[in-house]
Parts: C-alpha cells; structure tokens; sequence
C-alpha cells in the first residue's frame, strides 16, 4: 500500500514558493536532509542520439524543422556510437545516461529497435537509462520497460494554461498520456519544466501542483532555464534571475521530497555560487558534460571543482540517495 500524501492546490503551492527565500530554503533543507544524501549530488549525461527536424512547434527549442536555427538534421546514430559515448560517461562520473530523439513520437521499426539495444547496452554498463523520444504508444511503453529502461523524460513545460503560448502541435494531455503509460510499465517518470519562457509565477506554481498531485509523483524532476537560442520565437527573452530558478528547485524540493530535483538547462549562466544556492534548496542532480542535447553546459572538470569545493560529491550508483 502506498503512504497517504498530501494533494495540492496552485495556491498553496504558490504560499510555499512567496516565503522568505530564507525560510524557504531551511524548509527545502530539511526535506532533502530527510530523504536523501546531504552531500552527494548524481551526476547524469545527456546526449542527443537524433538531432533536428522536429515536427513540433515549441518555441524554446532549436531542433524544431519551423525555426531558423543553426541546428542542422542528423540521423539517428548508431548503438555502438552511443554506448561508446555512455562508457566516456561512466569513466567520467556520471551514474545515468540520458538519451534523446527530437521526434514528435518514437518511430516503430528498425529505428526504434536500436534504441531498444541501446538501453540494454546502457543497462549492461552498471549504469541507470533514461530516454526521451516524445509520444510513446502503450506498446513501445512495455518495450522500453522490458529493454531495462531506468526512467521516460517527458517534461510538461509549463501550466496547462500558458501551454499554448509555446506549443501548438502537441497537447498537454498528451503529455501527461505518456507519463501515464510509462509509469504504469513500471518505468519511473522524469518529469519537469522550463521557467523564463514569459509565463507568471502562477503559472509556474500550477506546473508544480500538476507534477506534486501526480501518483506516482516523478522520480526525477529537471528544473530548467530558458536557454535563449537565435531563431526561435523566444530568443529575445530575458535571462532568468537565479533567485527565481532557487525558489524553484526549493518548492519542488518541499513538495517532491523523495525525487531527485534536476539542476538542468541554464546552468552557464549562474555562478558557482548561484549554483550551490540551488543545492542548498534541495537539488541533487546535474547534467554532467559539455552539451545538453543542442545547448551549451558547462565543462566535466569545471563541475568536479565546483563541487569538491563546497565539500560536495558525486552519488555512489550503489547508495539510494
């Protein structure tokens, strides 16, 4: 029987996320100290094993077909290509490997049977898969779940109410379809959003309730900024001010508390100590590596000294954190 939780509204949420950024953290804190390592953060890589030539229409991403981007259309690569970029990887640090398709829906066939070899060679590594390849039909669901798969990204972006303000070409109950399917596979849900794309803290707030009243809620939840890319219809908006992303990863903290809070896309702009502000609040995973699918992050040694320095270290793959 799984523990009784508590549901909630946007509004609480939103009273959560206006405290005093101080008590807030100290709340976060304590909800992180109580579930999960306090000084150990997991470090995840992120490749794109399909790039360009997406479908949709999401206005933050680059690897759309309708923006004029400078991203240009790769095939998808082949297994040993990947699991050579996963093994670089694991000598690095990272304990979990991401990978992700920009297609609208995962493609049946050839193409889809190499992303299952692909999860099953990751999964021979010692290492946790995750993928992210859009719409999954139920089959392509027991599929994954049978290669091994760890955990299915789907991000749900933003609220339900400023959802169309970015995307047209994909719904949200879609979405929230295919975290459904997944979940139900018994493959965990890594599930979160993106903040600076013009929406209002209560939209963010909304985000938030819709990810905390999830059953199960996700065990992964990545906290991005807008990367501004030129070429897209958000490539004028303006940077996101670090306290905001720290109310965030805090929030999510208080009513996730047994999920890892992803410090994700964004992280060039903060400093080390912006970043470290984020951990305080309850985050305890980052993607590790020089590239986050098509945008910039920073260096593998630059994040090792960033956190030896603050007494910080990698998640053992055999500690549950």
């Amino acid at each position: 029987m799984s523990e009784a939780r508590a549901t909630f509204t946007a509004q609480q949420v939103r009273e959560i996320h206006d405290q005093p950024l101080t008590e807030l953290i100290h709340r976060a804190q304590g909800a992180h100290r109580e579930h999960h390592q306090a000084d150990a953060v997991q470090l995840c890589s992120l490749l794109s094993i399909k790039t360009g030539g997406c479908p949709e229409d999401c206005a933050y991403c680059p690897q759309s077909a309708r923006h004029g981007t400078r991203t240009e259309p790769e095939k998808l690569m082949p297994v040993e290509q990947v699991l050579e970029r996963a093994r670089r990887a694991r000598a690095a640090g990272a304990t979990r490997f991401c990978m992700g398709a920009a297609w609208r829906n995962a493609k049946q066939g050839e193409q889809f049977e190499r992303v299952l070899e692909m999860v099953r060679g990751v999964r021979e590594l010692g290492m946790e898969a995750c993928a992210t390849l859009g719409m999954l039909d139920d089959g392509q669901a027991r599929q994954l779940a049978e290669a091994g798969l760890t955990a299915y990204n789907h991000n749900l972006d933003t609220s339900r109410e400023f959802y169309g303000s970015i995307i047209s070409t994909r719904t949200y109950d879609e979405r929230l379809d295919t975290l459904e399917r997944v979940s139900r596979h018994g493959i965990s849900m890594c599930c979160g959003g993106i903040i600076g794309m013009g929406e209002s803290i209560d939209d963010r707030c909304r985000m938030l309730a819709t990810l905390a009243n999830m059953e199960p809620q996700p065990e992964s939840v990545p906290v991005n900024a807008l990367v501004p890319v030129d070429g897209t219809p958000l490539q004028d908006q303006p940077p996101v001010d670090p306290f905001e992303l720290v109310r965030m990863c805090a929030t999510a903290r208080i009513l996730m508390p047994r999920a890892r809070v992803r410090l994700s896309a964004g992280r060039t702009s903060l400093t080390k100590e912006a970043q470290l502000l984020c951990f305080l609040a309850g985050a305890n995973s980052i993607f590790y590596g020089d590239k986050l699918l098509t945008t910039p992050n920073p260096e593998n040694d630059e994040d090792m000294q960033m956190l030896a320095s603050a007494g910080l270290k990698p998640l053992d793959p055999s500690v549950q954190a």
